[in-house]
């Protein structure tokens, strides 16, 4: 299946309601990053999170989303568009631990529940919007949940889930995000709270094959659920080699001269993608000819 996200509204336009598979997103992150499993597990729910959120917003908006519990994984650091595009790291890649009791893998000890999710969302204005919560259970899906509903004001439900093959790759990956608008009833609320209660497990539903439609269906009846629009989903990072000599022209001539005079090169490396870019010491020497300082 393809890597897609599905926007919906229910019960008459009281909920509203998103979901995603992001197999290939994650897939794609671990790759790039070699994470081993629980922190493809953290990268991959906070990725497949984010992508979501940023479906709520329009046009050329993005929001970035920053993960620090105190674990041994580090800071995880994830942005995504309206457009579907996301791109994502974690500080510490080669973190795995034992699965926890109920037999999954132990996203919460790898992210750590001292810190915050933090949220700077990117509205095209002259300020950022920026919210901030402290982590309830390092889970992810449980802490996105608390920063809807704390920060936003909007009760939600999220859920996130990735499944890991023995090789390190990505065997599915995907998510859902139920918002309740202010006309929601008591019953359309409760019938939204006993359906969470019994539905299987996010992982397992894509890894059954179920599309994003499937799984709104699931959650909260077919009969109920009007889907409004499909959107593509990949990992798309925007660093560039062009942009990469910016920054570099940025720095200085001083910087530059160094870096010709002790290693004759530069090599560049994007957090988010893992992109290398190298610089010659010719490159080097016509940044340094147009650096302003």
């Amino acid at each position: 299946m393809s890597d897609y996200l599905v926007k919906a509204l229910a019960f008459q336009g009281n909920m509203r309601a998103y979901a995603v598979c992001s197999t290939k997103l994650v897939g794609e992150a671990q790759r790039r990053h070699d994470t081993w499993p629980t922190a493809s597990a953290a990268l991959g729910r906070a990725l497949t999170a984010t992508t979501m959120m940023a479906a709520t917003l329009k046009g050329d908006e993005k929001l970035t989303v920053k993960i620090e519990g105190g674990g041994p994984i580090g800071a995880i650091i994830t942005d995504a568009n309206a457009k579907g595009e996301a791109r994502g790291y974690v500080t510490n890649p080669h973190v795995h631990f034992e699965l926890n009791r109920r037999g999954k893998l132990d996203v919460a000890r790898a992210v750590g529940t001292n810190g915050f999710l933090s949220v700077a969302k990117d509205l095209g204005m002259k300020e950022m919007f920026t919210g901030q919560v402290p982590l309830v259970s390092g889970e992810l899906g449980e802490d996105f949940t608390y920063y809807y509903v704390t920060s936003e004001q909007i009760p939600s439900s999220v859920g996130v889930g990735v499944l890991v093959n023995p090789d390190n790759s990505i065997l599915a990956a995907g998510g859902f995000l139920i918002q309740v608008m202010p006309g929601a009833s008591e019953e359309m609320i409760d019938f939204l709270e006993r359906r969470l209660r019994h539905i299987p497990s996010i992982s397992n539903m894509v890894e059954n094959g179920l599309t994003p439609e499937e799984m709104l269906y699931t959650i909260l009846d077919q009969k109920n659920v009007d889907i409004l629009d499909r959107l593509p989903v990949t990992f798309k990072c925007t660093c560039s080699k062009e942009r990469t000599e910016r920054a570099l022209i940025g720095l200085g001539k001083d910087e530059i001269r160094a870096m010709i005079e002790e290693d004759g090169k530069a090599e560049v490396v994007c957090h988010f993608c893992n992109e290398t870019y190298h610089f010659d010491k010719s490159e080097l020497e016509e940044l340094m000819k147009v650096s302003p300082k």
